[in-house]
């Protein structure tokens, strides 16, 4: 699972360099809103140069939308053996992701890469997305989590965006539902726009966990690392989940009784979850030294 997802603006190179050597799960290299109508090419540029070079984060590219002018040229620019995925904004239906399905793998095959081998991810932040939820979640293989972005969304809605998100919670509820129907990860929560609101990312944070999701969209560093803990078992968690597996596997049965609370096969699903997460974060950490 991928819990911090770091935007770094394309047009400033040395914000990128210093996002790909964060400890981060995922650094957005951004083309889209980060970048003014006259420095997007140029970007582009930019973002090829920053993929070449050693990173301990995975790199995606978040492109201008399939209805500019824009779109085609970012990925032509971006796609090659060095880049993890392609975030895809403003998404409305099905048909814009196989477009974009379609022209990354093309793409693919003209550098002989791995057909499949770059993600692609859905940002869902209209009305017309959500209504097509659905679709876009089950229209390529190579989309394995859709993005939420409520900016764009309660904008688009005429909502108010309030520090308590209880106006999100059916978006949220619809994006995890639909996730888990179409056989895909987790979704990935919007960004905290306040960045000096610390305890109001924890508590955003918080609650997409709670709401099922695997990570949240950052727009300054300090938040990933709000965002990690946030999305981290703890060691009570972790303590839990083992004394939840032995005490069910020394029972023998389908249910036990574990301090007053009954634990069957569901519990101990989600215990197992929490430590399956918990050896994957360490072999992560492992790995990045």
């Amino acid at each position: 699972m991928l819990r911090s997802w770091l935007f770094a603006p394309g047009n400033h190179p040395g914000r990128v360099d210093k996002a790909l050597g964060l400890d981060v799960d995922v650094v957005v290299m951004d083309l889209e809103d980060a970048c003014r109508q006259e420095e997007k090419i140029e970007a582009r540029q930019a973002v090829v140069t920053a993929l070449a070079r050693p990173r301990r984060a995975r790199a995606y590219v978040r492109i201008n939308a399939l209805s500019t002018e824009f779109a085609y040229g970012d990925l032509r620019a971006v796609v090659g053996p060095r880049l993890d995925g392609v975030m895809l904004p403003k998404i409305e239906g099905g048909d814009g992701v196989k477009i974009a399905d379609w022209l990354i793998g093309q793409l693919e095959r003209e550098q002989g890469m791995t057909p499949g081998s770059v993600d692609l991810i859905p940002l869902v932040e209209t009305a017309v997305g959500m209504a097509n939820l659905d679709a876009i979640a089950r229209a390529a293989s190579r989309v394995r989590r859709l993005a939420f972005g409520a900016g764009d969304l309660t904008l688009d809605l005429s909502m108010r965006w309030s520090p308590c998100e209880e106006e999100l919670m059916p978006f949220r509820t619809s994006m995890l539902l639909v996730s888990r129907a179409a056989g895909l990860e987790p979704p990935v929560d919007t960004v905290w726009m306040d960045v000096g609101d610390r305890e109001g990312m924890a508590r955003s944070a918080t609650r997409a966990r709670a709401h099922g999701f695997q990570g949240k969209l950052c727009i300054h560093p300090s938040q990933a690392t709000i965002v990690d803990a946030a999305f981290e078992s703890t060691e009570a968690e972790i303590a839990g989940a083992r004394r939840v597996i032995a005490a069910f596997e020394a029972a023998g049965s389908a249910c036990v009784l574990l301090d007053g609370q009954l634990v069957e096969y569901p519990v101990v699903e989600g215990a197992r979850r929490v430590l399956a997460a918990a050896q994957a974060r360490n072999a992560q950490k492992d790995r990045n030294g």
